[in-house]
């Protein structure tokens, strides 16, 4: 059993994003753009260009903006070519903070990264010094509301398909794996007719930090807002117990 509930957190950041798509649309945009550089504009032959439509469709993207993306992206005319960076930090009291980000300037997303830590009285760290502190998984949410199956044969599909472990919460069932098993384990749930509120490489927390002191607390969701708000990151990872 898990002591932190994905299902609520993706509730929460979909209700943030329906209020502002202009972000969500340009984060899965870029996604869409790197995914058909990589490996062609055909999802079926594509699995991470499919796992970045799903994720597009569960944020209501229209469809035609999609197809719109993936068209411009196969018809390399002088597109803008994105990057991928990783950026390691830490918050007040030493919460530890990674940020992804797909950019076209490497120079200003480094400057707007380092500017959010600062501001939130955190400071930037050299690769490696928090990321030993996560797990690099494959996480896949399925709200129990959209899941008739029962939660022992679920697991089973889950764990047959090569995943690691298996949690049930109130509200969800929780499926992580090694990144190498990811694919597998999301074929195997689409070829049993499960569809997941979420599914994704993450960065896993081995431990929870709990903050009290109220000063701490507002700085560090000022430095998490900055990098919410900045189109080139994708993600952010932190052990903060919320």
């Amino acid at each position: 059993m898990s002591g932190h509930s994905k299902f609520a957190n993706i509730k929460h950041k979909k209700e943030k994003n329906d209020a502002a798509k202009g972000k969500i649309f340009t984060i899965i945009g870029r996604e869409i753009a790197v995914a058909v550089k990589e490996g062609g504009p055909d999802p079926a032959n594509n699995f991470k260009l499919a796992q970045v439509i799903a994720k597009a469709k569960a944020n209501n993207m229209p469809n035609d903006t999609i197809e719109r993306g993936i068209k411009k992206a196969a018809g390399d005319n002088g597109n803008v070519v994105y990057k991928y960076a990783s950026y390691e930090g830490y918050g007040p009291n030493g919460i530890a903070i990674i940020v992804d980000a797909l950019t076209d300037n490497t120079n200003r997303t480094a400057a707007n990264v380092r500017s959010a830590f600062t501001k939130g009285q955190g400071s930037i760290g050299t690769q490696g010094c928090v990321s030993y502190m996560f797990d690099k998984k494959g996480q896949i949410i399925i709200g129990k509301e959209d899941c008739d199956m029962e939660a022992d044969d679920l697991m089973m599909v889950a764990l047959d398909a090569g995943a690691d472990d298996f949690n049930e919460e109130d509200d969800s069932y929780e499926i992580l794996t090694d990144p190498d098993a990811f694919e597998g384990v999301c074929k195997a749930l689409e070829e049993a007719k499960i569809t997941p509120v979420s599914s994704e490489i993450t960065m896993i927390p081995q431990n929870y930090v709990t903050l009290t002191d109220e000063t701490a607390i507002k700085n560090l969701q000022k430095t998490l807002d900055l990098l919410d708000e900045d189109d080139d990151v994708q993600a952010v990872y932190h052990n903060w117990d919320e």
